[in-house]
């Protein structure tokens, strides 16, 4: 069920793409060690202060592995088969990674563990629904994949919730408005959904922000993204979901907008320095890191990492 919007205040920043970040914006950008290997299309997850790059349009199965405290990667076991656009998110001190697209562009309905003390994936219980470009995140002590597309990239509206204890899944309420290239996160207890694209098609990009109510299992509509944009890293820092980049048919973008669930409000930060889409981005020390991308629409990549601090100082190395 969808609820009236809540009341919309949005604060937008007047950035010029164009322009280096200036003191009057809020956050600075710093550049850190780049990936050992270019990827796009990842699904990224951080456990115990490392962040973990899965998956790769172009192909490539190595795990890449980024300690966040001294700015070093190293690679663990590689991923069972070539994937991309796949979701990942922690719990239980493990990365649990569900579906993707494989063979090209078939949705798979597979899902693993990766278990960083025994550096092994272990098979999971499979998604109920195969998809692809949806969104992961844990929420208590289960995981909620939200939203994606199936084979074909058409669009599905399916919410299903993986318990890893019992290696079992439920489904819960379906994201009202079906999109793929979203983000999904948890804050203070409800799952927010952004942005998005319609049945992988980036020149239809969308606005929508959703808010998921597990004491309800109801959908909400929040204020909208001030940007239209899919492809995106988010990461939560306190109380908002920073929503990162992205891409439509003819460009990536570099804007930076942050949503602050209990005041449904959206504010714009210091714009990305290497404008993408098809990455990720973790939170560790009160700092937002991203991690690869593709530089240009499409299927392009690189190894880029670059980290912002919200509060206005450039991090240290």
């Amino acid at each position: 069920m969808t609820r009236r919007p809540l009341p919309c205040l949005i604060l937008l920043g007047l950035l010029s793409a164009a322009s280096p970040v200036t003191a009057h914006e809020v956050g600075a950008w710093a550049g850190a060690s780049s990936a050992p290997a270019e990827r796009s299309e990842v699904a990224v997850a951080a456990l115990d202060g490392k962040a973990y790059v899965i998956g790769d349009y172009n192909g490539a199965t190595e795990l890449l592995i980024y300690d966040l405290a001294t700015d070093a990667w190293s690679k663990g076991a590689a991923f069972p088969y070539p994937v991309h656009h796949t979701m990942a998110a922690e719990r239980d001190g493990k990365i649990f990674v569900f579906g993707g697209y494989v063979n090209g562009w078939e949705a798979s309905e597979k899902a693993w563990s990766y278990d960083p003390r025994k550096n092994v994936w272990e098979r999971r219980a499979d998604l109920p629904t195969p998809r692809a470009a949806g969104g992961a995140t844990p929420l208590g002590d289960k995981i909620h994949v939200v939203g994606g597309s199936g084979s074909g990239r058409i669009n599905v509206a399916t919410h299903e919730i993986y318990d890893p204890a019992t290696d079992s899944w439920a489904r819960a309420a379906p994201l009202p408005a079906p999109r793929d290239h979203l983000a999904v996160q948890t804050v203070e207890g409800r799952i927010i959904a952004t942005g998005g694209r319609i049945d992988g098609d980036s020149s239809r990009n969308l606005t929508i922000n959703q808010v998921y109510d597990p004491a309800t299992d109801r959908w909400s509509d929040a204020a909208p993204l001030p940007t239209a944009r899919s492809g995106v890293a988010s990461a939560v820092l306190g109380r908002e979901v920073f929503v990162i980049g992205g891409e439509s048919k003819v460009k990536t973008y570099d804007e930076v907008e942050a949503f602050d669930l209990p005041a449904n409000l959206w504010r714009a930060l210091a714009r990305l320095p290497t404008a993408r889409h098809g990455f990720g981005a973790v939170t560790y020390g009160g700092r937002i890191y991203t991690l690869t991308g593709s530089p240009r629409p499409g299927g392009d990549r690189s190894g880029t990492v670059e980290v912002l601090d919200p509060k206005g100082s450039a991090p240290g190395r």
